[in-house]
């Protein structure tokens, strides 16, 4: 058995033991979610996996509905309330993310699953983050999370991917703990949510 299939197993097991570990927390937060925020509960969004693959991501959702007078939808800087902000610092809002896992869409440790919207700007060398299961953590989320620009997150994925091995893995896996706990790198300094990515000019 090499390592892919290993971590595949890896991925199952720890999956389904987090479930039921945290299957209270999950209870709770989804009450306050549906009193604090109304339904839905989660954010579910189509979003590239291995070989570019869509699939359905699920986290906790953590903006409100806030409408203009217009009835569109307000920036989410606007829509982010201070619950939603304490889910997304403490990476709870990404629990249930542990369903794609247990399902083979992702993995515990990869490239972040982006939007499909940023499909068309990739690099050639960048669309190689997709030639493995995206994950709930990465090497770029250890490097800085969402304070190091798109550039080098990219180069980190591709790091990562050339990289491969259980001792990379469980190193990520641990220091992405120490990040959670610190809570760094959540926002880009002086801003409350991340950029859009609009490709690059080589």
């Amino acid at each position: 058995m090499d390592y892919s299939q290993l971590k595949s197993c890896f991925d199952v097991l720890f999956s389904i033991v987090g479930l039921f570990l945290l299957s209270p927390l999950i209870i709770i937060i989804s009450i306050i979610i549906k009193i604090k925020l109304g339904s839905p509960i989660f954010f579910i969004q189509k979003r590239p996996g291995l070989e570019e693959k869509l699939f359905y991501l699920i986290k906790f959702r953590t903006m409100s509905n806030r409408k203009d007078k217009f009835g569109k939808l307000l920036n989410d800087d606007k829509r982010l309330t201070s619950f939603g902000k304490w889910l997304r610092e403490t990476s709870i809002d990404e629990i249930p993310t542990l369903i794609n896992i247990l399902k083979g869409e992702m993995s515990f440790v990869g490239p972040r699953p982006l939007l499909k919207e940023y499909l068309n700007l990739y690099s050639e060398k960048e669309k190689e983050r997709h030639s493995v299961k995206p994950g709930l953590t990465g090497l770029a989320q250890i490097k800085g999370r969402n304070n190091i620009s798109w550039k080098r997150k990219f180069k980190y994925d591709i790091l990562y991917i050339n990289n491969i091995s259980f001792i990379l893995d469980l190193k990520i896996f641990l220091l992405t703990f120490l990040k959670v706990i610190k809570r760094e790198g959540i926002n880009p300094i002086n801003q409350t949510y991340v950029q859009t990515f609009k490709g690059h000019k080589y």
